[in-house]
């Protein structure tokens, strides 16, 4: 595949954020926004004045970076003083208090975007920081000069979310009687300094920089990774109904294989376009961007199961490995295993010793509750209220043959969830509740399954808690680096919290692992825009998911939003009774109880944009 632009370096980065924005844009909206838009103006001044790179304004965050650990440190206590001074002029309390946290880590850099570890760590520092206060890592004091006025308050070892290890925290205040150094002058070896100290102090932080970049960035990470798309395994049974099977096999090894972080994986949506299509490998490849395909056949007989399976290179169609192999059904899981760790050999892909656990670790060992969950999946893609409520009952049942099996709980969360959302459920209330209690014990089952984390966000977004939704699809990326539609999820919950941005960039790099991606991935992309404003491009991708799957109601809903905004009254109208006619229930009044967007502007925009086009009360 295609390697992003982007740039890996050590820096110095701080995160800071609204203290109870929510509470304050309830209080007075507009205000609220004028008052957090101008501390954010003004802290850039700031950042900006130290040396310093605003690299993102995220709503109610403010991302930055810097170059030297006494410039972050003197620019965030600057602020914090100012703003202090700023508030305690203002007649109400509508006002903008920043906590602060500031860390020392590797980032990627990418479009202007800065992500990666360094950034986590600030963000969960910040947390930890009270009103108008500052929290930074023991690595950063290190690095910050002796004679600096700051007041250290040691916070000992902290439990940080993300973070397997403590993290050592300091709260930093300005010294009693003392001023903040003002810029370009708060950092100068004393010209009494002889010069050995100052090669040792450069020798050390040197040292210091080559512990953290390996610390972070194992060598092996920055090799090209090989890239290897799974193709639908063709159903050999006598039974043409048996596909889901076959199916179901070749996307264990997607979903066995897209866990490895140093291999690129195509999504199933892609790669399963090529059924029953007659396609050269080299085609293939290049269509995909990969280096290698895995194609496979399965014939289920009574208690036994042959699987065929060959590894080509699609730089010239050459087989580089093939194998048959006949079980009985009983050993099917190891099968599964076998074939995922020999073409991993094959590919002479490096595993760690987590890599290797997650692969040794079988969803079930119930050939029964796995048949079921496969026919679970089927059912439910339909979105029906018949094939949803099928659905269900299948999970239910592969639950009750093995009650350790974390991917059924996620699936039936998932599909709990979605009968409240379109709609299907007598007792919503109660149904979100069950799902949230079932979503929880296949957390519980196995934490290290991407889809479980998956399912984990999808019910928290549908309950409004964002934080938690984010946290959630950040682990299931970060345990499976090629899992597109994980990608294409966090973007949604970036698009609810009004992150168009960061949105854009997310299902971006969903549609990279997804070439042929679904409808959502052009859904989330449309009503980004439409966030941004640029309704142009908003209703092109939208006309483009509508074209390819006109049931889902929520992208019909953005596209009469953006033909308002266009002008197109008359077209908004007329899809209004469209809607109708497709979803009697959707009033005003039900989206305004359904409707999952943190962004309460974007929100009352999207909501008058509808009662514009005529959509009952």
């Amino acid at each position: 595949m295609e390697r992003d632009h982007l740039s890996r370096k050590l820096t110095v980065i701080l995160h800071a954020d609204v203290v109870g924005s929510t509470t304050l844009v309830q209080q007075n909206e507009s205000l609220a926004h004028e008052r957090i838009k101008g501390a954010f103006n003004r802290f850039s001044e700031i950042i900006n004045s130290y040396n310093g790179i605003t690299r993102e304004l995220r709503g109610d965050a403010i991302l930055a970076e810097f170059d030297r650990a006494s410039d972050a440190v003197t620019a965030a206590l600057a602020f914090q003083i100012s703003n202090r001074d700023f508030n305690s002029d203002l007649n109400d309390d509508i006002q903008s208090r920043l906590r602060i946290g500031v860390s020392l880590g590797e980032v990627i850099i990418a479009d202007d975007t800065m992500t990666g570890a360094g950034v986590v760590l600030a963000q969960r520092v910040e947390q930890l920081a009270d009103p108008d206060g500052l929290c930074i890592t023991a690595a950063l004091h290190e690095a910050l000069p002796r004679h600096m006025p700051f007041e250290l308050d040691d916070l000992g070892e902290q439990v940080l979310k993300g973070f397997d290890d403590p993290v050592h925290v300091y709260r930093v205040s300005v010294s009693s009687g003392q001023s903040i150094p003002p810029p370009e002058q708060n950092y100068k070896v004393s010209p009494s300094s002889s010069k050995w100290q100052v090669v040792t102090y450069a020798i050390a932080a040197l040292v210091v920089v080559i512990a953290l970049f390996f610390w972070f960035v194992p060598w092996e990470q920055l090799a090209d990774k090989p890239s290897i798309a799974v193709l639908p395994f063709d159903n050999m049974s006598n039974d043409p109904n048996q596909q889901y099977f076959s199916d179901g096999i070749a996307e264990d090894i997607i979903t066995d294989l897209s866990q490895l972080k140093n291999l690129a994986v195509i999504a199933r949506n892609s790669s399963f376009t090529y059924r029953d299509k007659s396609v050269k490998a080299q085609d293939i490849g290049k269509d995909l961007g990969v280096k290698f395909l895995l194609e496979g056949s399965v014939r289920k007989a009574g208690d036994r199961i042959r699987i065929t399976v060959q590894l080509i290179d699609t730089s010239n169609g050459h087989q580089l490995w093939a194998e048959r192999f006949d079980r009985e059904l009983i050993d099917m899981f190891a099968l599964q295993d076998e074939i995922t760790k020999r073409i991993v050999s094959a590919l002479s892909v490096r595993l760690s010793g987590d890599e290797k656990q997650q692969l040794a670790n079988n969803a079930t060992k119930s050939f029964e509750a796995y048949d079921l969950f496969l026919q679970g999946q089927i059912s439910g893609a339909r979105f029906t209220k018949e094939g949803m409520a099928q659905a269900a009952t299948m999970y239910r049942q592969a639950i009750g043959l093995d009650p350790a099996f974390a991917r059924a709980y996620g699936a039936l969360a998932v599909v709990l969830t979605r009968q409240v959302f379109l709609g299907y459920s007598d007792s919503p209330a109660e149904m979100r509740e069950r799902a949230l209690e079932v979503v929880s014990k296949a957390v519980s089952i196995n934490p290290n399954s991407p889809q479980v984390q998956w399912a984990q966000g999808y019910i928290y977004l549908y309950r409004n808690q964002f934080g938690e939704a984010v946290e959630a699809l950040e682990r299931a990326v970060n345990l499976s680096p090629s899992y597109a539609d994980g990608y294409a999820l966090l973007a949604l919950i970036e698009n609810n919290l009004g992150h168009a941005e960061v949105a854009i960039r997310l299902i971006e790099k969903g549609m990279k692992l997804n070439p042929y991606y679904s409808w959502d991935y052009l859904y989330n992309l449309g009503r980004a825009y439409y966030a941004l404003g640029d309704y142009q491009k908003a209703t092109q991708y939208l006309q483009q998911a509508l074209e390819r799957n006109e049931a889902p109601r929520v992208l019909r809903l953005f596209f009469i939003a953006t033909l308002v905004q266009l002008g197109q009254q008359e077209d908004a109208e007329w899809e209004v009774v469209e809607l109708e006619v497709s979803h009697p229930e959707v009033t005003l009044s039900h989206l305004n109880d359904v409707l999952v967007i943190a962004d309460t502007v974007l929100r009352n925009r999207l909501m008058d944009d509808l009662r514009s086009a005529g959509m009952a009360e």
